[in-house]
């Protein structure tokens, strides 16, 4: 039970293995855009309590191990992971890629 989170109700181990993948995995995590992907990560999981485990930028993928609490909705986080990336990630222009 030593790695078990808990809350007021509840003592729970809820663990997510999250993929995302390029289009045609294309290689286009790369440089800047790979280190902008990772910090808005975090952040994203930090407003969101989210632990993450483990995780991985390659170049055409994303690998993250995240706990999350039952009060979290997995496809609620990933909706707004992935609507954060897109809205940051338009500082970019398309000739970076």
């Amino acid at each position: 039970m030593e790695n078990y989170r808990k809350s007021a109700h509840a003592t729970y181990d809820i663990k997510y293995h999250i993929v995302w993948i390029t289009k045609y995995r294309k290689p286009v995590i790369v440089g800047k855009i790979a280190e902008r992907t990772r910090d808005l990560i975090r952040q994203v999981c930090q407003t969101k309590e989210v632990e993450i485990l483990s995780g991985h930028v390659e170049k055409d993928h994303i690998h993250l191990l995240v706990s999350v609490s039952p009060h979290e909705v997995i496809a609620e986080y990933i909706k707004n992971q992935n609507l954060e990336e897109r809205r940051k990630n338009d500082n970019f222009e398309i000739g970076q890629l």
